[in-house]
């Protein structure tokens, strides 16, 4: 049973959406505010991460921000704000996906269930994710889900280890834009390529000694990017 973490400080909303996942399987735990979503995320370690933008004491981006570095968790990010620059701050910092209010309850229901197919991934239908992959000082470990740069952890959102680890995968190949959406965020991902290039950049900034001057994640003009030993 998948454990879900739904943060939310509209009781009316928090219970509508707990009921709803209860009826469908789900295990749920709840918090409303910032301050509990952490208490409640560290001790649970929940499957999926349900984040109300607007909280009392910790704001949801900044919640988004702790709960990125501290564990890998996909995170659907909740707003009753139509503001463009909300969403885009949300993906940047490491949230999965995004929905304004009001919702449809089927819609969240599906995306759910769309990001958790996406990271119950077994070891029997991708057996290349026993091993680390190596390119130059960098390590990555997909089964711990973990980056080792020079020896030393590096810290990345889900997000940013999801593409690292894609590349990775297939060095040298050029993907576009389109494509790294399709492959890294999923099918039906609702965002714009913009959010490919922020997270490039992201990348690039911690993994690059002159992220100007990569030498790993390299821009293909007029294609796209791929990642080069």
């Amino acid at each position: 049973m998948n454990k879900i973490l739904v943060i939310e400080d509209d009781r009316n909303l928090l219970e509508t959406i707990k009921y709803n996942l209860v009826r469908d399987g789900y295990e749920v735990s709840i918090a409303r505010d910032g301050a509990e979503a952490l208490e409640v995320a560290r001790s649970t370690k929940p499957d999926l991460i349900i984040l109300d933008i607007m909280l009392p004491k910790i704001d949801g981006f900044e919640v988004c921000r702790i709960l990125c570095k501290e564990m890998s968790v996909p995170i659907i990010m909740l707003t009753a704000r139509t503001d463009e620059t909300d969403k885009i701050v949300g993906l940047d910092i490491g949230a999965d996906d995004y929905m304004t209010k009001p919702f449809s309850i089927r819609e969240l229901l599906a995306r759910i269930r769309a990001l958790l197919r996406r990271v119950n991934i077994t070891d029997a239908a991708f057996p290349e994710l026993k091993t680390t992959i190596s390119v130059g000082n960098i390590i990555i470990d997909p089964n711990r889900h973990r980056v080792m740069l020079n020896g030393s952890p590096l810290e990345l959102t889900s997000k940013e280890f999801d593409l690292l680890l894609f590349l990775s995968q297939n060095k040298g190949l050029v993907f576009t834009r389109e494509q790294l959406l399709e492959k890294v965020w999923g099918y039906d991902f609702a965002g714009d390529t913009r959010t490919v290039d922020v997270h490039i950049r992201w990348l690039r900034q911690k993994i690059e000694n002159d992220p100007s001057n990569p030498q790993f994640i390299l821009t293909v003009r007029g294609t796209g990017y791929k990642l080069e030993t």
